[in-house]
C-alpha cells in the first residue's frame, strides 16, 4: 500500500500556551472537538499527558486509542494510533509556533489507510482553528 502524507494548518490568535492547554489534554477533547467522549488509559512516563501516555477518543461507534510519543509543552505533540481507526504506520504531529515565525499550528499525519482519504480535514481539521480563535 502506498504511503499517504496529509498536512493541515491552522492559524489562531491565541498564544501557543493557550492552544497547548486544549491539544495536550485528551480529557477535554470531547468538549471542543467532534468526539463524544475522551480520556486516558494510562499516564505518561514523566508527566500525566506526556510521552508514553495512552489516550482515547470516541467518534460515533469507533474508539481510537493513541500513544503519545513526544511532548514538548506549548510546542509539539506527536502520537501514533494504537487501534481504532483503520490505519497503519500512522504518526501525527501537532506543532505550535508563535505568530510571525511560522503557521500557528500544523498537523502532519503520515501513514496509510482509507480513513485518511479526506476524513482528517472534515473530522480533525476544523478543531484547532475554531477552538482557539482568540
Amino acid at each position: 500500500m502506498a504511503r499517504l502524507h496529509v498536512e493541515a494548518e491552522g492559524l489562531s490568535q491565541a498564544a501557543p500556551e493557550a492552544v497547548w492547554e486544549l491539544v495536550a489534554d485528551a480529557d477535554s477533547y470531547y468538549a471542543w472537538g467532534p468526539w463524544s467522549a475522551s480520556g486516558y488509559e494510562n499516564a505518561g512516563d514523566q508527566a500525566a499527558h506526556g510521552a508514553g501516555a495512552i489516550r482515547w477518543m470516541r467518534y460515533g461507534r469507533t474508539t481510537t486509542v493513541e500513544r503519545v510519543v513526544e511532548s514538548v509543552p506549548a510546542r509539539r505533540l506527536a502520537y501514533t494510533v494504537v487501534k481504532g481507526i483503520p490505519v497503519r504506520n500512522y504518526r501525527a504531529e501537532v506543532t505550535l509556533t508563535p505568530e510571525g515565525t511560522a503557521p500557528g499550528s500544523a498537523g502532519q499525519r503520515p501513514g496509510t489507510g482509507r480513513f485518511l482519504d479526506g476524513s482528517c480535514t472534515t473530522r480533525c481539521g476544523p478543531c484547532i482553528p475554531t477552538s482557539c480563535a482568540g
